[in-house]
């Protein structure tokens, strides 16, 4: 170990005697290595931050829908329907808010679920205890 250690700076010093510049080898690999650990570190964080946001989404989609339903229901000289109501809430193409069957007739037991297609659900409303979201 102590010869390599002292070859290692004897090389070192003829470099800056010659007037070579640059990095070596050695040094050039610690850098991509750690740029990898980096990368190791950040990828799977950036990833669990989308699929946060996914569900975050879903869940203020299915409480838009709640309220919209809510609405409806609150105000007997509407002419929309339940479904269009709850659908209201989503996002067309892509979060879809679906009333729960058996619910929504009055304002106390309004309940939605909504969905996204990539797995995340949620349901929304005072009348979804015992409730749990499909997807």
């Amino acid at each position: 170990m102590r010869a390599s250690i002292k070859n290692y700076l004897e090389a070192a010093k003829r470099r800056e005697e010659d007037g070579e510049k640059g990095f070596s080898l050695i040094e050039l690999i610690i850098v991509v290595v750690i740029l990898g650990i980096l990368v190791a570190i950040a990828v799977p964080i950036f990833f669990n931050i989308q699929d946060t946001a996914a569900q975050n989404a879903v869940d203020a989609a299915a409480a838009n829908g709640a309220t919209a339903v809510a609405a409806k229901l609150a105000n007997p000289d509407d002419t929309a329907t339940v479904e269009a109501a709850a659908a209201s809430g989503g996002t067309p193409g892509k979060i879809t808010v679906t009333p729960v069957t058996g619910k929504n007739t009055e304002v106390s037991n309004v309940c939605v679920n909504a969905t996204d297609g990539d797995g995340h659900a949620a349901v929304a409303g005072p009348g979804c205890t015992g409730v749990s979201a499909t997807p």
